[in-house]
């Protein structure tokens, strides 16, 4: 009995130790030393200021640049769970026809109520709102979450969409724009997994550097030094949050 006890223990501290400490210290080594950029968080510095990673969805609100998804970062259109304390990162899980996502305000509940405006509504409104214009249908991804609520990309087609609302504010012809688009747009990984995709804030941040252009009142770097996705305290709680 003793013995049987007595080798329980030893093989309990001998995993805490090599789980709990060996582990853990020679897996950071590792990261720091090999991966250092991405192991702190993949964060974006301009001008010696963080202004945000490339992983996690910076909110723009500003017609004159390259919106996200709609991202827990942000206010609007999309909230993120648990949004009283704001410690959620999720996607809604609504389902596809539920009046939360889809409702376009003008639907009644049984009891004559109005049914508020659903989250994709709110975001189809948002951009033609800031593009008159454009008549063309917006990109699916540009008015729903991810999974996560926090993906830092758009797709191709979402990036876009947005190109002459965008190089009309910078005094850009369209062409530049796209141009710039298709240099930021990148491939499946491995050439297999995922879809083609820009990270937003980094085109954000190219577009801003553009010669011959008449750069808006708020650059993009330091609007975003600003925002609260930006914080350090903000960008560790969304990714332990993701």
């Amino acid at each position: 009995m003793l013995k049987q006890l007595r080798a329980g223990i030893v093989a309990f501290a001998l995993l805490t130790i090599l789980v709990g400490l060996v582990y853990p210290i020679v897996m950071t080594a590792l990261a720091q030393g090999l991966f250092p950029y991405q192991a702190n968080g993949s964060v974006i510095v301009k001008n010696v200021q963080p202004i945000g990673s490339e992983l996690i969805g910076q909110y723009f609100s500003d017609p004159a640049y390259f919106w996200p998804r709609p991202s827990a970062t942000g206010p609007v259109p999309y909230t993120s769970f648990n949004a009283d304390k704001s410690t959620g990162s999720t996607g809604s899980n609504f389902g596809p026809l539920n009046p939360a996502l889809i409702a376009t305000g003008n639907e009644k509940n049984p009891d004559g109520s109005a049914i508020p405006e659903g989250t994709v509504q709110t975001a189809i409104d948002a951009y033609h709102t800031a593009d008159p214009e454009n008549t063309a249908p917006i990109p699916v991804d540009l008015v729903t979450a991810s999974a996560s609520g926090l993906d830092p990309d758009i797709s191709p087609a979402g990036a876009a969409y947005q190109v002459h609302r965008v190089s009309k504010a910078h005094g850009l012809d369209d062409a530049t724009v796209q141009k710039l688009v298709d240099e930021y747009t990148q491939g499946r990984a491995l050439g297999l997994l995922g879809e083609p995709h820009v990270n937003v804030l980094e085109l954000n941040l190219a577009l801003d550097a553009l010669p011959n252009q008449h750069p808006p009142v708020n650059p993009v770097a330091t609007a975003a030094a600003t925002s609260p996705a930006a914080t350090p305290a903000a960008t560790t709680a969304a990714t332990a949050a993701q």
